[in-house]
């Protein structure tokens, strides 16, 4: 595997700006061609800097980069470090106005509105049009929603994060039911298999006050409601509400006891341990449920897309990291080269076969891009981007304090507090982000 992925890659080395692929709109295409003539010297002495997050992307990434500089006359300092640290070091060079990093890696749906309020990202739409063999176009359009600001494009999605539901292939098959494609017959199916007295629950998720934000997103989304509507905040709507309430009443009803203590590591290791019919998450950590180092039920998980509420099917869908340019570099062009070069289709490709999903429909098309997942769970992820919404937390600077707020709401709804009330309170709190923010 490591031998062919470093095959892929050295075959996609030449930097845009001045790339010579083939245009097909397959991800192979992009790794035929050979650096066009004066590549080299067109960036010859130049050095960039890029800060990024330890993650097999950048391990990827890194044992390419002989190549990559050879074939630029470039010379690229690429610094590593966990995402805690890589917030503070992008904290301290952003604020003080550093030419470097040239380009870094960062969380959109945490950073892209304070970055771009604080004028630290620089706009990528008049890069992404310049070559036609880059086919921008090919990045899913939730992805680069969830990349844009004011209709500016701030990042380039690296990888991404869809909202699917695990459960039980041999339960659903010993008790003759069917796979839920509505949330009325997912609450029968769970109604029927949850058996606490066995320790065994129809349901489980994330209970955490902040951490289940994320999640309750697309029930939410699937009811026809959403966190706030332009500078409005809306979570106290009747359509948010339900959503709200039958995320709530899920886990209480059909879940374990100590929910209220569990973010997603807890939730997804009982379902592993064979205690749980349903559960609800990211697609990017199944191997944690499909890995039989991990996993009592490793073969006897499915996936599919998430049910459908009131309002259809509306899972979440948007870019978990991606990469930006610094306003104050010197190197813009050359950090592009950089940029466009590691997200190539080629690229997009090798990182997917990693098991980490991927931004670019073509890789998702392609038998290579898909072959690595279990073959539901690539069904469930293209169907989710098609059809999914690009956040899954409240769009503001203060994502955090709007996170605890508005996961309040499921909490007391979960305790048996009145829903309405609690939304209300968390509406107005919300808002009052939302201003503090001044979000437009």
């Amino acid at each position: 595997m490591r031998s062919k992925m470093a095959a892929l890659l050295s075959m996609a080395l030449v930097p845009t700006l001045l790339l010579a692929a083939c245009s097909s709109g397959t991800p192979e295409a992009a790794t035929s061609p050979s650096p066009a003539a004066g590549t080299k010297s067109s960036f010859a002495g130049k050095k960039i800097t890029v800060f990024a997050v330890n993650h097999p992307w950048t391990d990827a990434v890194k044992a390419q980069l002989p190549e990559f500089e050879k074939s630029t006359g470039m010379k690229v300092d690429l610094q590593i470090f966990a995402e805690e640290q890589l917030q503070q070091k992008l904290a301290v060079q952003l604020t003080t106005e550093a030419e470097t990093p040239d380009a870094f890696a960062y969380r959109p749906y945490m950073d892209k509105i304070l970055y771009e309020k604080n004028g630290w990202t620089n706009p990528l739409d008049t890069y992404v049009t310049k070559n036609e063999s880059y086919d921008f176009k090919d990045f899913s359009k939730a992805t680069i929603e969830a990349s844009t600001i004011n209709g500016k494009l701030m990042s380039i999605p690296l990888w991404t994060d869809q909202f699917v539901m695990y459960y039980r292939k041999d339960l659903l098959e010993k008790n003759q039911i069917a796979v839920p494609k509505t949330m009325a017959e997912l609450e029968e199916a769970m109604k029927k298999l949850h058996n606490p007295s066995a320790d065994f629950y129809g349901f489980v998720a994330r209970g955490q006050r902040n951490a289940l934000v994320t999640a309750v997103s697309s029930f939410m989304f699937s009811e026809g409601g959403d966190f706030m509507k332009g500078n409005k905040a809306t979570v106290n709507t009747p359509e948010a509400i339900r959503g709200f309430q039958r995320y709530a009443d899920f886990v209480k009803k059909y879940g374990p006891q100590g929910v209220l203590n569990m973010n997603w590591p807890q939730a997804i290791g009982l379902f592993a341990q064979g205690k749980a019919a349903f559960y609800m998450e990211s697609a990017a950590l199944y191997k944690n449920a499909t890995d039989p180092s991990k996993s009592l039920v490793a073969d006897n998980v499915g996936f599919a897309t998430l049910p459908a509420g009131s309002a259809g099917a509306k899972p979440y869908s948007t870019a978990s990291w991606s990469l930006a340019m610094n306003s104050k570099s010197k190197n813009k062009d050359a950090a592009w080269a950089f940029m466009e070069w590691t997200t190539n289709k080629a690229n997009a490709l090798l990182i997917q076969q990693s098991g980490v999903p991927g931004a670019r429909d073509s890789v998702w098309a392609s038998q290579e891009g898909t072959e690595k997942f279990p073959k539901d769970l690539a069904a469930a992820i293209k169907e989710t981007m098609k059809i999914g919404v690009d956040h899954f937390v409240p769009q503001v600077m203060s994502v955090s304090e709007s996170r605890d707020a508005v996961g309040a709401i499921v909490v007391k709804a979960m305790l048996g507090e009145d829903i309405q009330a609690a939304a209300d309170l968390a509406n107005k709190e919300l808002q009052a982000i939302i201003d503090k923010d001044n979000i437009k």
